[in-house]
């Protein structure tokens, strides 16, 4: 085994791909509460989902040590319609959060749903599908046996809580582009319908920066449609989640307390009470650093049976990346369990076990959601609109006022697909 060395490494200011806050917020508003000295009487609002020690023991390599002085934990964030967080559900949001206890400093890397990996049943399947499967229990042995980790807690909000902890907050500017207010405006039906909250759709569409409430910062974090894909999805929680953490900072008791009350019905954890308070003595110590995703290299093939899928290249050298990452390993040499995972999806790719048999090719069908596109039912291309915030030179400007910019085309009932897309 390579030799292990740390090194510091700076903290960079935070870019907008790496300002994730603490997942839904809610995390950061427990331990506030809990500080306060009155989570005990809020506990018994989330929901406990235990965690079988065998299951863990069994997903935890032995090769891997465990990591004294971190505190690793898996955050979950979850589309459901009907308030369950246990299995049947796919984690739209997946994240490690990783303390060290000796500085405080909290690092996060987000793993990309879309993401091939090897389930707790054996099975190879995208990220989020172990979460559907196996709850949260299928879920966090997923992140232990493919990125070689020792994670025994996680945290599983249901995205809806987001729209009460944004709407208490205030509300939360955000800079959106021409393409990203046709598909918010959009989404915003569907999340208004399954929350019961109200919002005031954007008229004109145009680019510009807007004041969201929460139904509509939230169906921004949710659009897919736009050049980037998933990724970019990603990108767009973190920004939202960065805004609630930065506010959250600034709450005082009467708000937090209502935050809690609305959203803690939302989480499921198995946390005790106990460990909730301990840790929560020292938040005010806790700050958030840097974070990545994962994998960091990558290549997307859509593979049949599965769809678009995020390849790792390789699952080696990307797990080694989160060890050097959140632990400060050099030359980190990855498990035989996850060498060999790279080695099976490998050898499937390349024996043709995921190509589409030609017999059931149909361009004009979305294997994903089962349903027929069309020339007037296509995906917007990064040439409808610009493809960020910012001003373009080779596209539109970023105002959108002009009469002669084309419409993005979406999907017909683009808001279905807010729980459904998958």
């Amino acid at each position: 085994m390579a030799r292990r060395r740390r090194r510091k490494r700076k903290v960079s200011k935070w870019s907008l791909g790496k300002k994730i806050g603490v997942i839904a917020g809610s995390v950061a508003a427990v331990l506030i509460l809990a500080a306060a000295g009155v989570v005990a009487s809020k506990y018994n609002k989330i929901e406990k989902i235990e965690i079988e020690p065998e299951v863990l023991e069994i997903s935890i390599t032995e090769e891997v040590e465990r990591k004294k002085g971190y505190l690793n934990v898996a955050l979950f964030g979850l589309d459901s319609r009907n308030g369950n967080l246990g299995k049947g559900n796919r984690s739209d949001t997946i994240m490690i959060a990783s303390l060290n206890q000796e500085t405080g400093e909290v690092k996060l890397v987000s793993v990309y749903r879309d993401t091939l990996l090897k389930l707790s049943d054996g099975s190879y399947n995208k990220a989020n599908a172990a979460y559907a499967f196996y709850g949260p229990e299928g879920a966090v042995a997923l992140l232990n046996q493919n990125l070689d980790m020792d994670i025994d807690r996680y945290v599983t909000v249901n995205f809806n809580a987001l729209v009460d902890v944004i709407d208490a907050l205030g509300g939360m500017d955000l800079e959106l582009t021409y393409e990203e207010v046709v598909h918010m405006n959009n989404y915003c039906v569907e999340t208004s319908k399954v929350t019961g909250k109200s919002y005031k759709k954007i008229e004109p569409e145009k680019a510009g920066t807007y004041h969201l409430n929460g139904v509509q910062a939230v169906s921004y974090s949710r659009i897919r449609y736009t050049a980037g894909g998933d990724i970019e999805r990603a990108a767009r929680q973190r920004l939202v989640l960065s805004k609630i953490a930065e506010s959250a900072q600034t709450m005082d008791l009467a708000t937090v307390n209502k935050i809690i009350d609305s959203v803690f019905p939302q989480i499921a954890t198995n946390f005790t009470a106990a460990e909730m308070l301990t840790y929560a003595k020292d938040y005010k110590f806790y700050h958030l650093g840097e974070s990545m995703g994962f994998p960091e290299t990558r290549s997307s093939k859509t593979l049949h049976l599965i769809g678009s899928t995020e390849l790792a290249n390789t699952l080696s050298s990307n797990v080694a990346k989160v060890h050097e990452f959140l632990f400060g390993l050099e030359n980190y040499e990855p498990s035989d369990t996850v060498k060999g995972i790279e080695k099976e999806i490998k050898n499937r790719l390349a024996s043709g076990y995921y190509d589409v048999p030609k017999e059931v090719v149909n361009p004009g069908e979305d294997k994903e959601n089962g349903k027929q596109e069309s020339s007037n039912n296509k995906k917007p291309s990064s040439n409808d609109s610009t493809s960020n915030g910012n001003n373009s030179s080779n596209g539109n400007n970023s105002s959108g006022g002009s009469g002669s910019q084309q419409k993005p085309a979406t999907d017909v009932f683009e808001e279905e697909f807010y729980y459904g897309d998958e």
